[in-house]
């Protein structure tokens, strides 16, 4: 819990969420097993450190961040260039975060590298300037799947995945762009056939959307599972199950986690987590409140509140006085120090 800053958090959300509401807000497609499997048997050389050593908190607050186009012209305030999408790479590498899609987070499986934070990096509305190929098949480098690649290229120990958030016929119809996606590791994700408003529609015309997603994302890339969505508008249905579940026309769906717009960073998945409403921070770099810069800031300043990774898959460590705010599901893992 943040304690003090629980008034801060609140007016974050609530300033976030209602400017917003009228800007587009816009997998890991390996299944996950619900099953738990063992962790490796470890040796003396391979043992993870001691958690009080590097101040472990799996218990803390993971960034998820959300981008759209990655453009080097601008066209509006949820627009980044190619150079502000590299920097913020840079400030993440170097800060120790490490890339994991949604689909991971949400399910708890973090295998992370001891003394590194999470941060997951969704794209929403896949438009052709966040994938796009060129004249020789390749993918274009100031795409944000190019310059993921690149980064990933250089910074082998930064591995270079996000969650893209797709409508249908995404990336500009080409046929190439989900098998590309999914063969590099990437999630992809929901987010409506046609990017509906989905208040807007009665709980047939809600289902159906989101089938029909589904349905498209499965047909060009039939390996993959659509685990999560990213709600487009960031608005709920008036039914707000229907986000997470429900079917059209003989096929169901459902989603592990249903992402939102603002504006705080992420429980972490071991706590008080909603899978049915997961904020996300707006990236940029300072000039709109509580966005990305403002809460790495934040993070870095108060680093006791981020989410630490102990270098243990097989247990959740945190300091004992955090020991209240373990979920019940994650109790066969808890590692209290």
């Amino acid at each position: 819990m943040m304690g003090g800053s629980n008034t801060k958090f609140r007016l974050a959300s609530a300033a976030m969420l209602a400017a917003t509401l009228t800007a587009c807000a816009a997998g890991d497609n390996e299944a996950i097993s619900t099953v738990r499997t063992p962790a490796p048997v470890t040796t003396a050389e391979t043992q993870p450190p001691n958690p009080a050593e590097i101040g472990a908190n799996e218990l803390g607050f993971v960034p998820v961040l959300m981008y759209h186009q990655i453009t080097p012209n601008p066209a509006g305030e949820y627009d980044q260039t190619p150079a502000e999408l590299r920097d913020e790479l840079e400030r993440l590498y170097r800060e120790g975060y490490r890339p994991v899609t949604a689909a991971r987070y949400i399910s708890g499986d973090l295998d992370l590298p001891a003394g590194t934070h999470p941060v997951v990096l969704t794209f929403d509305d896949s438009t052709s300037s966040q994938l796009n190929f060129t004249e020789s098949g390749t993918v274009a480098p100031d795409s944000a799947a190019g310059i993921l690649a690149e980064f990933g290229a250089r910074y082998p120990d930064f591995r270079p995945v996000a969650t893209f958030y797709v409508n249908n016929e995404p990336f500009g119809g080409d046929p190439r762009a989900l098998p590309w996606l999914a063969a590099n590791g990437h999630e992809i994700g929901a987010h409506t056939a046609d990017h509906a408003n989905l208040a807007s529609l009665d709980t047939d015309g809600v289902q159906r959307e989101l089938v029909r997603n589904v349905r498209a994302v499965t047909a060009a890339a039939p390996a993959v599972a659509v685990r999560t969505m990213a709600l487009p508008l960031g608005v709920y249905p008036r039914d707000h199950a229907l986000a997470t579940a429900g079917s059209w026309d003989g096929t169901p769906y459902r989603f592990d986690a249903v992402m939102l717009v603002g504006a705080d960073p992420a429980p972490s998945p071991y706590g008080a987590v909603d899978p049915g409403g997961v904020p996300r921070i707006r990236s940029g770099r300072g000039a709109i409140p509580f966005d990305s810069a403002y809460w790495l800031d934040w993070l870095a300043a108060n680093p006791e509140q981020r989410y630490t990774a102990d270098g243990d898959p097989s247990r959740v460590s945190f300091t004992r006085q955090r020991a209240t705010e373990l979920d019940v599901r994650w109790q066969d893992r808890a590692n209290p120090y």
